[in-house]
């Protein structure tokens, strides 16, 4: 059992990876492998709409990216980190959903079970978790749960509340892991 977990903030230790370290410590705990890659620092291009992966299946672009692919291809969960800015997903997050459509048309990322973990100082995270949730489904993704968490500092996520009244950010940071290994052990057993 494979749970990638992706911080698409290009800020290096802030509230996102935070929140993804604790859902990943719980599938961790859970028994799963764990993978995190972080965005920051990377160098990851904008799709550039030439449809050559319609035909090849990969990406014609190399950067950062491919190992990414590799990643989620391998994973049986994925935890999708993304700050909201300006009531939306990160820049960098729409980059690696806009280069996932390499993935869409061979059904590469389908039955992966998913779940976004959202950070925002006040409001946005209602706009960028139903924008996850449409992502997840048009690829076949299997959505299982979510985590979202408020704080403006880097580190306020830690004492923060959740989305939802009874959780902290932590807490749904959790709630979310253990929601994605709990479906992806379960859609395992299936295939039999």
């Amino acid at each position: 059992m494979r749970i990638l977990g992706i911080v698409c903030s290009p800020r290096k230790g802030g509230n996102t990876e935070i929140m993804m370290e604790e859902a990943l410590d719980q599938a961790r705990e859970m028994g799963a492998e764990t993978e995190l890659i972080l965005f920051a620092g990377k160098k990851i291009l904008p799709c550039d709409a030439c449809d050559t992966c319609l035909e090849t299946a990969v990406c014609k672009l190399q950067d950062d990216m491919q190992p990414i692919y590799e990643a989620m291809e391998r994973a049986d969960g994925i935890l999708f980190g993304t700050p909201v800015y300006l009531l939306n997903v990160s820049a960098q997050a729409k980059i690696i959903m806009d280069r996932t459509y390499a993935c869409l048309f061979h059904l590469k990322l389908a039955r992966k079970v998913a779940a976004p973990i959202i950070t925002a100082r006040r409001v946005g995270v209602g706009q960028v978790l139903s924008l996850m949730n449409s992502y997840f489904s048009v690829h076949g993704m299997v959505v299982a749960g979510f985590a979202a968490g408020y704080g403006r500092d880097i580190g306020e996520v830690r004492e923060g509340p959740g989305m939802t009244p009874i959780y902290t950010a932590l807490e749904e940071a959790r709630a979310a892991a253990r929601s994605v290994v709990k479906l992806a052990r379960q859609l395992k057993k299936g295939k039999g």
